[in-house]
Formats: C-alpha cells, structure tokens, sequence
C-alpha cells in the first residue's frame, strides 16, 4: 500500500494561496493524507515562510515542513493572465485556501461570485486574524495579537510578571488544525448539497475556543482568570520541579488517586486524610505544603530515579524536554513521530511525521517543501495551456 493510491484524501485537489503559517499548515494536513496540494505564490515575492529561522545551504527550514507534499507554482493574480489562469485552476479544483486581508480577491475580480461561478462546488476557505467582516476586520492579523487578543497572554506567566507570548505559532497552528477541520466539514455538507461554501477561519476565535470556559466563569461569576505561573487552581501538586542533578521534571495530579499516589511516594501520606485534600480545587489552595513535599523529594533524587518511581507507584511525570531530548525519546521513536524524508536539495531531512496514524488508509510525507515555482510549468500543461500561453503569462508577468 502506498499513500498515494490508498489515502483517504487522494482525488482531493487543494490550491494553496496562503502565506505565513495558519492557511498554509492547514493544506499542508490535506495533503498529508492524501489531497494533491498546488502551492500558489507571486512569482517574485515567495511565502515569507521560506525565510522564517534557520536556514542550510540558503535553503529555510521552516519551508521544508511546510511545503511538503505540495507542489508549487507561481502566479500573480493580480494580473489578466494570472487571474483568467485562477479562475481556470479553479473550475477544477474542490478547495482553494487564502489568507490576504479581506477585499483583496474582491478587488482582482476573483471573490466568492466569480470563483463559484467558475466552479460552484468549490469550497473556499478564507483565513485572516479577525475575520471577514466586523470594526477590525481590515487590519493586518498577526498569531501574536490572536494570542494577546485571546485572552492566552493575560493568563500565561508568573502571578507578578508580565503577561507572556508564546515562542512558536500557537494561535496560527490551532486556526491551521481548525481550518482543515472546516475544510473538511464543508465538503461533508458539499455530499449531501451538491455546492460549496465559503469557510470564515479568523485566528481570534479557535485559540480562544482552546482557552475553555472562560467566557463562561465570568458570564455567570465574573471570574477572571488570574496568572498562576506552572501552578493550576483545578489541582495540585501540579507543576515544573527541579530533580538532584540539575533537570526538571512535570507533575500532574488531575486524579484523586494519582494524588494520593504520590503522596505515598514522596512519604507525606498524612496529607491525604487532610480534610481539603479530598477535592482538586481544595488542594490547589494548599499548593504551599503540597509543593513543598512533592518539590523537597524530587530535589533529593536524580531524575532517572524520579521517573523510574513515580511510573512504579502509577503517578503521572515526564521529564521537561527540549528538542534534544524529543529526538532521542524511546516513545516518539517508537511512534515515529519524528519522521526521516528523502529531499534532493539538502539530503535526509528529519521532521514531524503526519499529524495521526490511520489502520487502513495512513498518511505520508511524501515530499519536503520544494523550490520556488518548481512545478508551474506541470501543473499549467496539465491544465491544458501551450508553450504560447505560458510565453504570454511570462510576458505579463503573471508568472
């Protein structure tokens, strides 16, 4: 079997004009099982991704995981040529996934009008940082002001610090997961109507959605949810402690008995006839001695030993990991969550494999992310158009 013939997605035709991280990661978890991606990009100003962190060779990393599984061309849809090419990609296509600021289709003649007419069974997924319409609608969106906007910011950090931005693209990689999740419900609908519909991802909204009952506490109590640092007021112990030789290791205890278990390990089994100790919430306004037992015994101990103890008394611990320790993991070994890729510019290349495993139908990397246009000229001869019609889209500029 191969992923090619026996994905779940293959026959699904994607065009992928997004930039930057939410639109594209969400074609990019189409084509991982399956669905033939086509990356669209202006043909002198790439996808800033190619250029985001480290790059080898003049090659941007970031790209390589991004762009797999897609193949790219260029286009500049702001052009006659490249316009008319669109609307002739898109008489084909099942989903076209975009992220400039609302009106820009519109203004190349290329909205929700003329893109259904070309093919009223498409789908069209619109993905931008505050929607398709509102007082913000037209500002430029960015995963830091979803983070701040959200509500995640105000809630992350020490009590008495500042309020803090994730390091990585938290709010782009939730809306990319809920984008391809709404990609997929539209086409669902599009079974059972025969049409499709137009999909409104704003990054504002999934990562608040990720935030839970917010809303909710404060509707009804007016709570609001202070900062606690690595501490959670749902339960305790619950938090980052440093071991004997220097490392730190995470402590759930979610569980009443998973608790009460490692209360047992630590030696403070007193605690747990304690009246407060019976609930969760009751426990987290004792984090003070619970900490202290749980902190003091790790201190004591290497972090070998910690884990070896706590998985023999069935309480909950992972060792705090960086990416060293990630690759080196028997358990992402052993899922091959960290996946090698054949690629022709840089050789083996060691990635994130795809996002879940499928019995019978899995995904695949089947590529790593490509060069700049590589495949315009296939995917347009594939579309029907001569060496005259491509001669006249690089005469314009469309290309």
């Amino acid at each position: 079997m191969t992923a090619s013939t026996t994905a779940p997605l293959t026959g699904l035709r994607v065009l992928d004009l997004a930039t930057l991280f939410a639109g594209p990661m969400a074609a990019t978890l189409l084509g991982d099982f399956g669905a033939e991606v086509v990356k669209i990009e202006h043909p002198r100003k790439p996808d800033p991704s190619r250029g985001h962190g480290p790059s080898k060779d003049g090659v941007g990393l970031w790209w390589k995981m991004l762009g797999r599984n897609k193949r790219t061309m260029t286009l500049d849809l702001s052009k006659p040529g490249g316009r008319a090419t669109l609307l002739r990609l898109a008489a084909r296509t099942d989903v076209i996934i975009e992220n400039f600021r609302p009106g820009t289709l519109e203004k190349w003649d290329l909205g929700w009008p003329e893109l259904s007419a070309a093919n009223p069974r498409l789908v069209l997924a619109r993905v931008t940082g505050f929607g398709q319409f509102g007082p913000y609608a037209h500002r430029p969106g960015f995963g830091t002001l979803a983070e701040a906007m959200s509500g995640f910011a105000a809630i992350t950090g020490e009590p008495d610090a500042p309020p803090t931005l994730p390091p990585f693209g938290l709010a782009d990689s939730i809306a990319g997961l809920t984008t391809a999740y709404a990609v997929l419900t539209a086409l669902a609908a599009r079974e059972r109507t025969g049409e499709g519909q137009v999909v409104d991802t704003a990054l504002i909204e999934p990562i608040l959605a990720a935030l839970g009952p917010q809303p909710l506490w404060y509707d009804q109590l007016g709570h609001v949810q202070p900062r606690t640092g690595n501490r959670s007021p749902n339960n305790a112990p619950r938090g980052v402690y440093r071991t004997a030789d220097g490392t730190w290791v995470a402590v759930s205890t979610s569980a009443q008995s998973v608790a009460e278990r490692v209360m047992h390990l630590v030696g403070r089994p007193e605690l747990i006839d304690e009246p407060w100790f019976a609930t969760g919430a009751d426990r987290a306004r004792h984090a003070d001695v619970l900490d202290e037992a749980v902190g003091g015994w790790i201190a004591a101990h290497t972090r070998t030993d910690v884990l070896a103890a706590f998985e023999k008394a069935e309480a909950a611990v992972a060792p705090v990991q960086d990416i060293r320790d990630v690759m080196a993991d028997p358990q992402y070994q052993a899922l091959d969550t960290i996946t090698t890729v054949d690629d022709p510019e840089l050789g083996p290349l060691r990635m994130q494999n795809v996002l879940f495993r499928l019995s019978a139908t899995p995904g695949a990397i089947r590529w790593a992310g490509r060069p700049h246009g590589a495949d315009t000229e296939e995917v347009l001869t594939e579309l029907g158009l001569t060496a005259d019609d491509l001669a006249a889209l690089r005469a314009e500029g469309a290309l």
